[in-house]
């Protein structure tokens, strides 16, 4: 007598199994909510004060009002966004004191961080630096400011990345955040005086490099602090009056 052997379920175990469901089209990950609202920040798009709807946010991200919460409270650790009881959120509106202090802590921590790189970077790291610094130039040559300080903050920070000290990486990424707003609040008022000072800290950055590609860590630590002691002499502590940005159409889209 043959005996019939009931053939194997495991491929229907397996069909039954419930699939990973893909984010709805137009949706945004934290992360992704994260980055685009710092990269407005550091591009100058979100001014100081801008008012953060939880309504409006969602429909530019294409999630839930409680998606959102989370990434405003990410930033307001971070001090780039105030939340106010029964207010809500706005972008952070630095005083001339807490200027000072980001500026402080940042001429403690970059010299360093220029030291650690000279010791760790590699001719690819240096050459990097070179092409952040032509492409600031360019964007400064073709008007386009909010471009050039990003990538001027993109220069500083490509020196922490490759000094390979994480944790002070992860508080100069938001001394960046925070000095893009002080420069949105306190820098000069002029247009001349503001380009000139772009142009001036891409004239810096070179004198930095070539201290870098010498490998001479002193001199470039040196360079740092008189870079940072210069930006910070260019403030003027003014409050200027902006018009609130569209949220949808500076956060939304792909």
């Amino acid at each position: 007598m043959t005996t019939t052997i009931p053939k194997p379920r495991r491929a229907r175990a397996a069909a039954a199994e419930p699939t990973a469901q893909p984010e709805a089209p137009g949706q945004f990950s934290d992360n992704d909510m994260y980055d685009r609202m710092v990269s407005a920040i550091l591009d100058h798009r979100l001014p100081p004060g801008t008012k953060l709807v939880e309504d409006k946010l969602a429909a530019a991200f294409g999630v839930s009002r409680t998606r959102v919460r989370p990434v405003l409270v990410r930033l307001a650790n971070e001090q780039v966004v105030t939340l106010t009881p029964n207010r809500g959120a706005s972008i952070a509106q630095p005083t001339p004191q807490e200027a000072l202090e980001v500026f402080e802590a940042r001429r403690l921590l970059e010299p360093r961080l220029v030291e650690l790189f000279i010791a760790n970077a590699t001719d690819a790291d240096i050459a990097a630096l070179r092409t952040c610094i032509d492409d600031e130039e360019a964007a400064r040559a073709s008007g386009d400011m909010r471009r050039a300080i990003r990538l001027s903050g993109d220069f500083h920070l490509h020196i922490a990345q490759a000094a390979g000290h994480q944790t002070l990486g992860r508080i100069l990424r938001e001394l960046v955040s925070r000095t893009s707003l002080i420069l949105m609040t306190y820098s000069p008022s002029h247009a001349r005086e503001r380009e000139e000072a772009t142009a001036c800290g891409c004239r810096e950055h070179r004198a930095l490099i070539d201290a870098i590609r010498l490998r001479d860590a002193k001199e470039a630590a040196r360079r740092m602090l008189d870079h940072l002691v210069r930006i910070e002499s260019q403030l003027e502590f003014t409050s200027p009056v902006a018009d609130a940005p569209d949220l949808a159409r500076l956060l939304g889209g792909a």
